[in-house]
């Protein structure tokens, strides 16, 4: 399997295990804290931790218009899994899936990023990529991801960084 397909297996992982759970993450068995904006969740066979928001306010165009569009949950989350090595992986999901080929942008305040898409999921090229973007959401307000959808819509997602650190922080304690 390489490096791609085994960042999108992780993340597939991920949305089972969060499938229904996030609208209404309250009501999840798995959510072990709540950071303002962000969740953390944590499961143990595997073992695997991931803080998790969605978005504060979306926009989707195409051709320069707004349109209404229907689309599954939006998340921005940063996982661990200690015994498959991973640390930190900043992952999107559009809830559509991506133009193929395409990226999707992310803009940490002034800071900019491209994520790689593969199906509706979104990743940096590397793990020295994941820790950048990391380090930029735990100073920054906001983040907006900007992704093309395989119909042409342009979504444009606006998520709140408050209370980001004090979640991944504690993802990454509880599967350190």
């Amino acid at each position: 399997m390489g490096f791609t397909n085994l960042r999108a297996g992780l993340f597939g992982v991920v949305a089972l295990a969060m499938a229904g759970t996030v609208a209404g993450a309250q009501e999840s068995t798995n959510q072990v804290a709540a950071k303002t904006d962000w969740s953390v969740f944590e499961e143990t066979n595997p073992r695997e931790c991931w803080a998790v928001s969605t978005f504060k306010e979306s926009v989707n165009t195409r051709n320069g218009a707004v349109v209404a569009v229907r689309r599954t949950q939006t998340l921005l989350m940063v996982f661990y899994r200690p015994n498959g090595g991973v640390t930190g992986q900043v992952g999107f999901t559009g809830g559509y899936p991506f133009k193929s080929g395409s990226t999707v942008s992310m803009k940490i305040d002034d800071e900019s990023y491209d994520l790689f898409t593969e199906g509706e999921w979104a990743w940096p090229a590397s793990a020295d990529d994941d820790a950048k973007i990391v380090a930029a959401m735990k100073r920054g307000k906001t983040a907006v991801l900007v992704g093309s959808s395989g119909r042409g819509t342009r979504t444009e997602d606006t998520f709140s960084l408050l209370g980001f650190t004090a979640a991944v922080d504690d993802a990454n304690r509880r599967c350190s």
